[in-house]
């Protein structure tokens, strides 16, 4: 299994790392305009409009300058239920909880519940998914580290089988 860390720190952290990267992208009156929900720390961002979801789920970039930091850094939300495909990430990434309850699982390992405040490390290439849990809305910053090695590599759905899995043993 990667490691999930938990942290008292990280929320934070976060916020403190990626002020500058907010700031650049919006000013503080398009952030309040977008910003709808008590507590919402990032803009909820756009639908993600792609077959690689199982459901609705959204996406605000936060770092896009790949030249300069070799990497992006990106707020995702989904609905309760909703997984992403099975893929993996030529350069790693690192999942920082924020919201909510979810799901990370590496192939043929089992699933494990995230909380606010873990941290996932993943390793480059390791083919995984990640999701909201089904009765929570889930949260977190995706770091996607060593981006001139690639973006992401997308694969089959994760099933309902797969999904269900989930034991607290």
């Amino acid at each position: 299994m990667r490691t999930i860390k938990r942290n008292a720190f990280v929320l934070p952290a976060i916020a403190l790392l990626l002020f500058t990267a907010c700031n650049n992208s919006k000013n503080n009156n398009e952030m309040e305009t977008n910003n709808k929900e008590i507590n919402q720390i990032f803009p909820k961002g756009e639908k993600i409009n792609n077959n690689y979801f199982s459901g609705t789920a959204w996406l605000q970039m936060l770092v896009t300058d790949k030249e300069n930091f070799d990497l992006t850094i990106g707020n995702v939300i989904f609905e309760p239920g909703v997984r992403n495909n099975w893929h993996s990430h030529p350069g790693g990434q690192i999942l920082l909880c924020t919201k909510g309850q979810g799901y990370y699982q590496e192939k043929d390992k089992p699933i494990q519940l995230l909380n606010v405040g873990d941290v996932v490390e993943i390793h480059a290439d390791v083919v995984h998914w990640h999701g909201a849990t089904p009765d929570s809305e889930f949260e977190h910053i995706a770091i996607s580290p060593q981006s001139h090695k690639g973006a992401v590599i997308w694969m089959e759905p994760v099933t309902d089988e797969e999904y269900n899995s989930y034991s607290s043993k």
